[in-house]
């Protein structure tokens, strides 16, 4: 299977803004657009965008996951950024109606077909930058996709930068791609020099969540992550870890930690990246001011080993669901 995001089906949906009023969905050719140099996501960022997967079962029924906490969050990010968006009703019309355009494409289970629902602000008006756009492009491109990481599932190395942002404060609830822009170069970096796979942003030694997925931290009966306060993404995947450790019994508490106590914990401990398409991966090491601290014994952990296959029993409808996570195919 082609890299992780790479492959894309022959078909989307999609719908415009204009005039106060949304177009009917449509399911259309998935064929490059043509956009005015002056077009406003160009010049003003008005842009943002989901990832969530539908899964086939071994029985051929198909599922999305969670869908209704990916639309919710897309519906919170529109608002920050004063786009327009469809209503819930018609955002989960829009899902179902991409998968079962495609669904032939999806692939058997550890595949999954990617959704990536997104908003452009299309108004052509480089005038506009303190005014919202007032047309606004809707639409949901599908990906079949295996293992986001290409070596596999495999303990990370990590830098923990305790000086850069990830994103402007108070905005890192908004799945848009300027936060991805501003992380990316430190992302970079950290590959180049140190040989790392990530950063964990840190400012002020406050600790966050990685450039592109949240983090969880265990050490005996505890899972500890940041409390969401606005700075980091409410990840649909984070909420269902944490979901799954209180029903193993872990102490799951969300609240501010520093980098000097995620250091001191993690020689004794398990680490984690959470995420739509990382789903749970181990952390086997952080890299901070020159030195490198394993995490454990350098190996994904035995709590994250057992989240990580209930997440993906769920998923995949090898287990039950508890939680009435799976949403089945609607076609109409």
């Amino acid at each position: 299977m082609a890299a992780f995001g790479t492959e894309f089906t022959g078909q989307m949906v999609s719908s415009h803004y204009e005039n106060g009023q949304w177009s009917d969905l449509q399911v259309v050719p998935v064929a490059p657009f043509s956009l005015h140099p002056a077009t406003h996501v160009l010049h003003y960022a008005s842009e943002c965008f989901e990832g969530l997967k539908a899964y086939r079962q071994q029985t051929g029924e198909v599922h999305l996951f969670r869908p209704d906490r990916h639309i919710a969050r897309m519906t919170n990010s529109a608002a920050q950024l004063l786009l327009e968006i469809p209503g819930q009703a018609e955002l989960e019309r829009s899902l179902h109606m991409a998968v079962a355009a495609v669904v032939d494409a999806i692939p058997a289970y550890p595949g999954a077909l990617y959704l990536r629902p997104t908003l452009l602000g299309t108004e052509q008006d480089i005038g506009a930058a303190a005014r919202p756009s007032q047309k606004v492009l809707y639409y949901v491109l599908t990906s079949p996709v295996g293992n986001y990481f290409a070596g596999g599932l495999k303990p990370l190395r990590v830098k923990v930068d305790d000086q850069a942002m990830r994103c402007t404060p108070g905005f890192g609830e908004v799945k848009t791609g300027g936060n991805y822009a501003a992380a990316m170069r430190h992302v970079v970096l950290a590959q180049r020099e140190l040989g790392a796979d990530q950063v964990l942003f840190a400012p002020g030694g406050n600790v966050q969540e990685t450039g592109a997925a949240n983090f969880v931290l265990i050490e005996g009966n505890e899972l500890l992550t940041k409390p969401l306060d606005g700075s980091i993404l409410p990840g649909v995947t984070r909420d269902s870890i944490l979901t799954l450790a209180r029903d193993a019994g872990l102490k799951v508490t969300e609240r501010d930690f520093s980098v000097a106590e995620l250091l001191e914990r993690a020689p004794h401990g398990e680490a984690a990246l959470t995420g739509t398409a990382a789903v749970l991966t181990p952390v086997g090491a952080f890299l901070y001011n020159g030195r490198e601290i394993t995490v454990g014994d350098g190996q994904m952990g035995p709590w994250s080993a057992s989240l990580r296959e209930q997440l993906c029993a769920i998923q995949s409808g090898a287990a039950a669901d508890p939680h009435g996570w799976r949403a089945p195919l609607q076609v109409s």
